[in-house]
């Protein structure tokens, strides 16, 4: 029923408010349907319904049923706060439903509790998200009383803000949103909450629940006066730092979960650059260019929900059957659980931007925009032409990380026991997967239809009465990805047939010319990626390795270890919580459980408050 409502509101122009009184303090309950509202709404509802068909497939018999009954209830309640999020016309009411949000998806990270690692990333998360809320409360604080009411229909005003005000809210907003975006520097809770979460929640929360962070910042964007151009700079910088950043530290992980999750802050990278570059080509006077990059960004926060809900979607299902998320511990799992692999190989060429899938056509429209500003001639071109370069090495890492999972996780001989005795996923997990497939595949082939549903809220975004149409980039692309498609299905079959007729002895895949063959001798993941790391990331992302000398003319067992960790968690955010935390220890001693204290506490704020509002009041007189 959402999605229905969800496509019709994006298809008109106008938007439809309800208003009902509400007991609370300068709040009411006013939600606005408008086109903005109704793009976000279409994932929510969409990959909402895919994640709860795919966890009941996930989730049956293998955890106590009140374990799973409040995982549920959490999971209703993430769904109905992200819908309200999105809606929203106040910010009492948007507030209450941010917080519900993030406490109901920290119960859903936290679902196994008993895990000490799921613990720390529970709590990791929920300290960021309060954290970035401090923002919000600013944020919204100022707008209430600038604009003279708490209703996003009184925000209007904010349009004839000083530079200098508006500036102040754009900083609130991106660092309180942007921190729930996964934005860098503030991305630090994403790898081990998306990594600790059961894969379905995984899923929803990669795939639309930081998108919430990301309409934030466009929502407060439309309420401000005209975006100068240091503002989409700024977004795009920040863009294109944490997708080579995510990328880069995805592709040196062995936990599949993990690698995802780090994928996930290089697409809102993504994201954020094409958004940002619009902001800089409107400032700057080029319309078509900003057209262009708002459509790409817009277009792929759709992309990413669709594949990297596929891909987690696919993570769960090998750790469904193999019991592991270690990609050195897999192996073989394609001929094991051939549709599970076949659907996950095609989320994969999706994520990489390969066609005939959606990918490509989101970051193609990027990619036009940087070229249009770059053959201008301006102050914006040199720039613009520098990001082409970087937004390509993002996607020769995607290649590289992308290829490992498939490689070293599906294909070989398995390396362990957990990965000979996998099985087939349940077709509950199968099916959400092919539907998902399914739409990157038509995204990839119709991608003017998906593009002009981009029409309305593109107008928005640009200022625009009416309806904008973007030009016609894409022409073509659907015919070219379709006969591409038919030639890898005819290259299958034929390789299958030829296959089926050849004669001769078969030995492992792995074998290298050994008579007895063992997964000792097989690449590791970190052995396909460090060429990557050595020769192309900077040393303070290299991974930490230990052990692996080999010394004397009999040397006894060695272990090689290899660790990537996160460098701004560990050498900034970590020590700043720590540090954090031992000067709030020292505040220990105001809580002396003794009611005569509390009440002495009460008394002295009571009268501070009581003297300032005398003080402001003899002010104003």
């Amino acid at each position: 029923i959402g999605l229905v409502v969800a496509i019709r509101a994006l298809l008109s122009p106008l938007s439809e408010t309800l208003f009902l009184t509400w007991q609370v303090p300068a709040g009411h309950f006013v939600l606005t349907l408008d086109s903005l509202s109704a793009f976000f709404l279409l994932p929510i509802f969409l990959l909402t319904t895919l994640c709860a068909l795919y966890g009941i497939g996930y989730l049956n018999g293998g955890e106590p049923l009140r374990k799973t009954a409040m995982s549920w209830v959490f999971f209703n309640l993430l769904s109905a706060s992200m819908v309200l999020v999105v809606t929203a016309a106040n910010a009492l009411l948007f507030l209450m439903s941010w917080e519900i949000m993030s406490l109901s998806s920290f119960f859903l990270v936290a679902f196994d509790h008993e895990n000490a690692q799921v613990r720390r990333a529970s709590w990791l998360y929920l300290l960021s998200t309060h954290l970035g809320v401090v923002f919000l409360f600013a944020l919204f604080l100022l707008a209430t009383t600038w604009s003279g009411g708490s209703d996003f229909s009184s925000f209007a005003s904010l349009a004839d803000l000083g530079a200098r005000d508006a500036a102040l809210l754009f900083i609130f907003a991106l660092i309180g949103f942007g921190s729930k975006a996964g934005l860098f520097p503030l991305h630090v809770w994403l790898p081990d909450a998306h990594a600790a979460a059961p894969s379905h929640v995984s899923a929803l929360m990669s795939g639309v629940m930081i998108k919430t962070g990301i309409y934030g910042i466009l929502r407060i964007v439309t309420f401000l006066p005209p975006a100068p151009a240091w503002w989409g700079w700024l977004i795009a910088g920040l863009g294109i730092i944490g997708a080579l950043y995510g990328i880069a530290l995805a592709a040196l992980q062995r936990d599949i979960k993990r690698c995802l999750a780090y994928s996930t802050i290089e697409n809102v990278g993504i994201i954020l650059l094409g958004l940002g570059f619009g902001m800089v080509a409107q400032a700057q006077g080029h319309p078509s260019i900003a057209l262009l990059a708002y459509a790409g960004g817009l277009l792929h926060i759709w992309n990413h929900a669709l594949f990297k809900g596929l891909m987690f979607f696919g993570a769960g299902s090998l750790l469904h059957a193999t019991g592991t998320r270690d990609m050195n511990r897999m192996g073989g799992l394609l001929k094991r659980m051939p549709l599970a692999g076949l659907l996950w190989i095609g989320g994969s060429l999706a994520i990489s931007a390969l066609p005939p899938l959606n990918g490509l056509i989101s970051e193609w429209l990027i990619y036009l925009s940087l070229l249009q500003a770059g053959s201008l001639g301006e102050v914006t071109a040199l720039p613009a032409l520098l990001l082409i370069g970087l937004l390509s090495l993002v996607g020769a890492l995607a290649l590289v990380t992308f290829s490992r999972l498939i490689g070293i996780a599906l294909l070989g001989e398995p390396r362990d026991r957990c990965a000979e005795q996998a099985h087939e996923a349940s077709p509950l997990m199968l099916l959400p997967m092919a539907l998902l497939l399914t739409v990157c595949l038509a995204i990839g082939l119709f991608p003017g239809e998906t593009v002009r549903l981009l029409s309305t809220p593109l107008a928005l975004l640009l200022r625009q009465p009416e309806t904008v149409l973007l030009p016609a980039p894409l022409t073509g692309f659907g015919l070219s990805a379709g006969v591409l498609l038919l030639s890898l299905l005819f290259g299958f079959l034929l390789l299958r047939l030829l296959r089926r007729a050849r004669t001769g002895t078969e030995s492992s895949t792995w074998g290298c010319g050994f008579r007895f063959p063992t997964s000792r001798m097989s690449y590791t993941g970190e052995a396909y990626s460090e060429i990557t790391f050595r020769q192309v990331l900077p040393k303070a992302l290299h991974p930490t390795v230990t052990g692996g000398v080999v010394t004397g003319l009999f040397p006894e067992k060695v272990c090689l270890q290899q660790i990537s960790l996160d460098p701004v968690l560990t050498r900034q955010w970590l020590p700043l919580f720590v540090s954090i935390a031992d000067r709030c220890q020292r505040l220990r001693w105001l809580q002396q459980g003794q009611l005569p204290f509390y009440l002495i506490y009460i008394f002295i704020i009571s009268a501070v408050l009581m003297v300032w509002s005398l003080w402001a009041g003899g002010e104003g007189g």
